[in-house]
């Protein structure tokens, strides 16, 4: 156990330097994913065909497609075509595109479960279909996703592991580093492991507060 407490003081410093990296991709792919997210999903909900059939496809696409598959295009194609990004730029661009599918499918069941008086009520007072989703819709659908929107953060927390496959030296990737050099395979991953799960802890009990708040 002393070992142990004495490789982690060694250790923990560089994995901490990868745990902030670790959140400046999921902080900033989390913001880019709800933005494109409510995009995608006002133009699903629209009534506009062409939008809706526009929507529909870039969300089946992007499901479709693999996180890691659409990182490495990001990193690695897209300098061929003149736009050169940082590692951790493509990181958070990749992730937040690819999670914004599923924020879009969160937020338009949210939408969509809003009673249908509400949203007649607001037609009949002459509001515009955008003043509507302003001040009726949105405002309540936002409470209703909370819950999933939670779990879908803590999925992308995750999942910025896999920015480490275009060398973000974020948690998962100082980790292997540190175990490649020092061959202390158990003690670096139960501090890496040790590292996601304090992260996530807070993530989980808000999710449930949310789900808990929710159910009232």
């Amino acid at each position: 156990m002393s070992e142990f407490l004495q490789r982690s003081v060694e250790y923990l410093p560089i994995l901490l330097q990868g745990a902030w990296l670790t959140i400046q991709v999921t902080v900033g792919s989390l913001i880019l994913s709800t933005l494109l997210g409510l995009v995608w999903a006002t133009m699903r909900v629209s009534g506009i065909p062409i939008l809706m059939w526009i929507s529909a496809s870039v969300i089946n696409l992007l499901r479709g497609i693999p996180i890691i598959v659409l990182l490495f295009y990001i990193y690695f194609v897209m300098p061929d075509l003149g736009l050169s990004l940082s590692a951790l730029q493509a990181g958070i661009i990749g992730l937040g595109i690819a999670y914004s599918a599923y924020q879009a499918e969160n937020f338009r069941a949210g939408i969509e479960a809003i009673d249908r008086g509400q949203i007649e009520a607001a037609e009949s007072m002459g509001m515009s279909w955008w003043l509507m989703m302003r001040r009726v819709i949105l405002p309540q659908a936002f409470r209703i996703v909370l819950p999933p929107y939670g779990n879908t953060m803590i999925m992308m927390l995750k999942d910025s592991s896999q920015a480490s496959t275009i060398t973000v030296a974020e948690l998962a990737l100082q980790g292997k580093l540190i175990a490649t050099s020092t061959f202390q395979n158990a003690t670096v991953f139960t501090l890496v492991a040790l590292l996601y799960l304090v992260m996530c802890v807070p993530l989980i009990l808000l999710v449930r507060h949310f789900e808990k708040r929710g159910q009232k």
